[in-house]
Order: C-alpha cells, then sequence, then structure tokens
C-alpha cells in the first residue's frame, strides 16, 4: 500500500480536525515533546491510517496521546511504528537497537 498524506485542510474530515485542535491545545498547554524540533511545524493526515499528527523539517513526528503530544518512532530496519510505549513488549533486536539509539533502553524495569 502506498502511503497518502496531507496538508491540505480541506481533505481533513471533521474527526481529523477535531484531532488537530486537540493536538493544537496540547501542544499550546504542555508544549512539544523533548527533543522535538521546533522549525517548519505542519500538521498531516495519512489517508491511509487516518492518523493526524504534527511533522517538522526534520521528518519527526508528535501525535498525541490521552491529552499531550508525544514522540512518534519508526524501526528503520523492520518497520515497527508507534509511541514510545508500543516498543515495550514483543520487540524483537533491530527495535531493541533503536529505541537504544533513541535514548531508551527497553531491558529496564518500568
Amino acid at each position: 500500500m502506498i502511503m497518502s498524506v496531507t496538508t491540505d485542510l480541506k481533505d481533513f474530515r471533521n474527526r481529523e480536525l477535531a484531532i488537530l485542535a486537540d493536538s493544537i491545545n496540547a501542544w499550546l498547554d504542555k508544549g512539544l515533546p523533548e527533543g522535538f524540533e521546533e522549525n517548519e511545524v505542519h500538521p498531516m493526515f495519512n489517508l491511509n491510517s487516518g492518523y493526524v499528527f504534527l511533522t517538522n523539517s526534520e521528518y519527526q513526528v508528535a501525535m498525541l496521546n490521552g491529552d499531550r503530544l508525544e514522540l512518534f518512532y519508526t524501526c528503520g530496519s523492520c518497520g515497527h511504528e508507534g509511541l514510545r510505549e508500543d516498543f515495550d513488549h514483543n520487540s524483537n533486536d533491530c527495535c531493541r537497537e533503536y529505541m537504544w539509539d533513541c535514548g531508551f533502553d527497553l531491558d529496564e524495569v518500568a
């Protein structure tokens, strides 16, 4: 499947506009995630997955999790993606190495 994303707000439906509004409010209330660069931040909507997120000129992704924005990660080796918590269980060796490079030790006891 070819990933299709858009920044054109006319392509956002009511659901996606509400998520975008919540994301902007989270940004205003709690700020962007630590480590997320504030260069050319703009909203995106993945037409295939339905995900609404903020991205920047560094291709970083911030997604709403509850009432705050968190970094969204993608393992370049196997393609596993998600928020930090999505890498806690059943992560393979390449994901462990990727998250280590991102500053997390998946073997640490929470």
